[in-house]
């Protein structure tokens, strides 16, 4: 009888360690520490640190994508490394190195694969998302010396697909990956100077590519392929004085409130607002700096705005309502980039010089927690896990 309440309560022992170890990949996110190639495994709604992930390379531009069921992390490396990360057990599943310079990726809309844009060589690969087995590779030729471009802005989307930009090329790629080892490949010619980086809409419909060359941007209807890639705001600023440019303009998701897109405008210390029915330029919104991300809060009330050096110190928060900036804050050193919690009641901050992540209240603007990282960088968050283009 003593035996058996001794494997009883060595039973109940286990148990209770097991449920108290267990995690919701729900609350679980990601922060890049760059320079010492490692990520933070956090905890979103109570925030804290789980753990520190290393040896994952290259983190300079490091970006990342989630498993359906949340529970892996694909980070990709600038290195060309491709990273799976078990969140729940705190370690590497599987590593590849499959280019030597790579710039981001996407997670397919079933989950099944994942694909890397690479800029040498420049072009897109294709891998299992169980097995990180390379099922294609599409080299980014272009011109008729067969050149190979850098690929950038490549992004999800509906039906199986994907889409990337080609800088050097100036072109748009639709990438149809329904059968991954054959993909189908439409390419849209001279669609304006060096695409630099790309958004698509929320509902997957526009895909958006900002040009570094030339004034405006790249515009494709996925309803609509055969119409081909129109331009918009072609005239915006072109009298201006063009400011330096220390760090490229990104684009994402996000961007996207309601019925508005908010663009980083390149050279100008400006937020622009366009309409999403016509494409038109509705305001220009000054701020303080060159803007970097422009992100939207998830309910589309706020948009956040960090900076370029020398203002990188700085992030702007504008009130939708009426186009105006309501909130400026100074979190320090080096604000590299912002995400938001699934409902948006509070924003993360990763201050790189400053040795920190700090996360704000997005209603009172209050500082309500602080984490230790190592020159922290992007933040990612599971959530993304359910949304197209991120």
């Amino acid at each position: 009888m003593k035996r058996f309440l001794t494997l009883a309560g060595a039973a109940y022992f286990f148990a209770a360690s097991a449920v108290a170890d267990l995690r919701a990949t729900g609350d679980l996110g990601v922060v890049i520490e760059r320079e010492t190639g490692s990520v933070q495994v956090i905890n979103t709604s109570t925030p804290k640190m789980l753990s520190r992930i290393e040896g994952l390379g290259d983190l300079s531009h490091a970006s990342v994508v989630f498993s359906r069921d949340q529970r892996y992390a694909y980070v990709f490396g600038r290195d060309g490394g491709l990273s799976k990360i078990d969140l729940l057990q705190d370690k590497i599943e599987k590593r590849v190195v499959q280019a030597g310079n790579s710039i981001g990726g996407a997670i397919s809309q079933d989950g099944k694969v994942i694909a890397v844009s690479n800029y040498t060589p420049g072009g897109v690969k294709l891998f299992d998302a169980e097995t990180l087995e390379q099922l294609a590779e599409i080299p980014a030729v272009y011109g008729d010396d067969n050149q190979l471009s850098k690929v950038v802005g490549l992004v999800d989307a509906p039906g199986g697909r994907f889409v990337c930009s080609l800088f050097e090329g100036n072109e748009i790629w639709l990438i149809d990956a329904k059968n991954p080892r054959q993909p189908v490949v439409k390419k849209f010619k001279d669609i304006g100077k060096q695409p630099y980086d790309a958004l698509l809409t929320p509902d997957g419909h526009f895909y958006a590519a900002g040009l570094f060359g030339e004034k405006g941007l790249a515009l494709l209807d996925l309803w609509q392929p055969e119409l081909g890639v129109k331009h918009i705001l072609d005239d915006y600023g072109k009298d201006d004085e063009q400011l330096p440019v220390y760090k490229m303009p990104h684009l994402e998701g996000w961007t996207v409130a309601g019925e508005l897109l908010f663009v980083p405008a390149i050279g100008l210390h400006e937020v622009l607002v366009i309409d999403k029915h016509d494409w038109e330029l509705v305001k220009r919104i000054p701020v303080v700096g060159q803007p970097v991300f422009v992100m939207s809060r998830p309910d589309g009330r706020q948009v956040w705005v960090n900076f370029a050096f020398p203002d990188n110190q700085t992030v702007q928060v504008i009130d939708v309502k009426d186009f105006n900036v309501v909130k400026t804050l100074q979190p320090g050193k080096a604000v590299l980039h912002m995400e938001f919690s699934p409902r948006g009641e509070a924003v993360w901050m990763a201050v790189r010089d400053e040795d920190r992540v700090m996360v704000y209240d997005t209603e009172s603007f209050n500082e309500t927690a602080r984490l230790p990282a190592q020159k922290p960088s992007g933040i990612f968050f599971s959530n993304r896990a359910n949304q197209l283009g991120l």
